[in-house]
């Protein structure tokens, strides 16, 4: 049983790369016509990131999402709020500070800023704001309040504080933002807004489940550029040389990986702790199957750990091999191309697109059509990478770009139908994958890094901020569209009778 689960765990993981290593093989074989050097550790640390996606999605169904799922429902039927709130922001800490794609561009953030910037305060920051905002949203969704207020008035904050933060920090914060919501979160997340939506009497599950999905995205937003506002007023000396010291005493060898896997179980310890705590203390329950949760959390840490090494031996090292090679042909049209290719294919295969998208349908009743979302969101997301790859190129604003991106976001939320305003967040939020995430900024770092004039930590990040916004963008000109059509049909077949 759990052999074939993990088998349909790998086959999953080797799907969603499947779309890179097309896209990638197509543009090294017909575009460039030559062989990427470490082409063997490439390929190594692809199969290592497939199987440690696994490894960490068959412990997530082993022991968190059952358990999870399980303390939501309990906690829905109790009815006591005070009790929901402080489950719905310990859950959304937790899964979010051990998010793989998180954790990546943390990583990658660090390296850049010469430490400026810290990989672990940043994720904590980025978790407590989503664990906060999930709070939030089930208050909201208690209470009946309508999404479109909270998200119109949140991005006019995050415009407003986009104005003053350091460019060094704007295109960091809003993928910090984007990545918030992928492997871990988006099911955790969507099924405690559904659940909610489902058990509350007068609540709509299309208007009232969705929306916690987006809101954690939103809000992270905010913060780690109030986060860079700080940092950056800070000498950048003190922390340059704190990031050589500890570079100097890093251990290698067999104590390097007892230490990484170590790391690996401080960043699950959230998710155990919270999970253990409201089980045992709050619900005053044992865990059903104890062994084999116990298996799940392990399985979880050493997936995360196998990821973590295949990213720097594989998704990176593409990412950053593809910039550069693309960079140095005649002009910019591939990497006008491969941009739009990588966001198209990734995303039309991306797990969650496909499960909120299935829920969608489900709860419109079939007014939605889960094929048709995809490919507007698809579309979106290789819109919005392809613009995103433009601003490097032309050294363009990422202030603007993203502020320009939301004031449209803000006006077409005005009015669009209430019903497809939620999920068109939540979509905007579960377009960028555990695999797709890291070679996305890499592809943005390696641009920044070889086109001459551009800083990586100001011009690198962003294309995540770019996948996020577009989508929302094009789903709901989608619907505002289709429902013009249709009233233009109703009223020809009116005045045809």
């Amino acid at each position: 049983m759990f052999l074939r689960e993990f088998i349909e765990q790998l086959q999953h993981a080797f799907r969603n790369l499947i779309p890179i290593v097309l896209v990638v093989a197509f543009f090294q074989f017909a575009v460039l016509q030559t062989l990427p050097p470490s082409l063997l550790s490439m390929a190594i640390g692809l199969i290592v990131v497939a199987f440690g996606v696994a490894l960490f999605l068959q412990g997530l169904e082993l022991s968190i999402f059952p358990v999870g799922k399980s303390l939501s429902n309990q906690f829905a039927k109790r009815g006591s709020l005070l009790i929901l709130l402080f489950f719905g922001f310990a859950i959304g800490f937790s899964a979010v500070i051990a998010e793989p794609a998180l954790i990546a561009v943390a990583e990658q953030a660090q390296q850049i800023s010469d430490g400026r910037i810290d990989a672990l305060t940043l994720r904590f920051i980025v978790a407590t704001s989503v664990g906060s905002v999930v709070a939030l949203g089930i208050f909201r969704t208690v209470k009946g309040f309508p999404i479109h207020w909270f998200m119109i008035i949140g991005y006019i904050i995050v415009v407003m504080v986009t104005f003053f933060a350091p460019e060094e920090i704007v295109g960091l914060a809003y993928d910090s933002g984007g990545v918030t919501t992928n492997i871990v979160t988006v099911p955790l997340i969507a099924a405690l807004g559904i659940g909610l939506a489902n058990s509350l009497r007068g609540r709509n599950p299309l208007l009232d489940g969705f929306g916690l999905v987006a809101l954690s995205v939103m809000v992270p937003m905010i913060s780690v550029q109030l986060y860079g506002v700080f940092v950056f007023s800070q000498p950048a000396e003190v922390a340059s040389l704190e990031m050589q010291i500890g570079a100097e005493e890093l251990p290698s060898g067999v104590l390097k990986f007892i230490l990484d896997l170590l790391t690996m179980f401080r960043d699950v310890l959230p998710i155990i702790l919270t999970v253990l705590f409201f089980q045992y203390l709050v619900l005053q329950r044992a865990l059903p199957n104890p062994k084999r949760v116990l298996l799940g959390f392990l399985l979880v840490i050493l997936g995360l750990y196998a990821f973590v090494l295949g990213l720097k031996l594989g998704l990176f090292p593409i990412g950053s091999n593809m910039a550069e090679q693309l960079v140095t042909g005649d002009g910019f049209l591939w990497v006008y191309l491969f941009a739009f290719a990588i966001g198209f294919a990734t995303t039309m295969a991306e797990p969650a697109l496909i499960a909120i998208g299935k829920q969608a349908e489900e709860a419109a009743a079939g007014s939605l059509q889960a094929n048709l979302i995809r490919i507007m969101v698809a579309f979106g997301v290789a819109l919005g990478i392809t613009i995103g790859v433009h601003r490097i190129i032309t050294d363009g604003s990422m202030h603007f770009y993203v502020i320009g991106g939301y004031i449209s976001v803000i006006f077409l939320t005005f009015i669009a139908p209430k019903y497809i305003v939620a999920l068109a967040f939540d979509l905007g939020g579960v377009t960028t994958s555990e695999v797709t995430v890291p070679l996305v900024t890499a592809l943005g770092i390696g641009l920044a890094l070889n086109i001459d004039g551009r800083n990586p930590l100001i011009d690198g990040f962003g294309l995540i901020a770019f996948a996020s916004i577009f989508p929302i963008i094009t789903v709901m000109l989608y619907t505002i569209v289709t429902n013009l059509i249709s009233v233009y049909r109703n009223k020809k077949t009116e005045e045809s009778l």
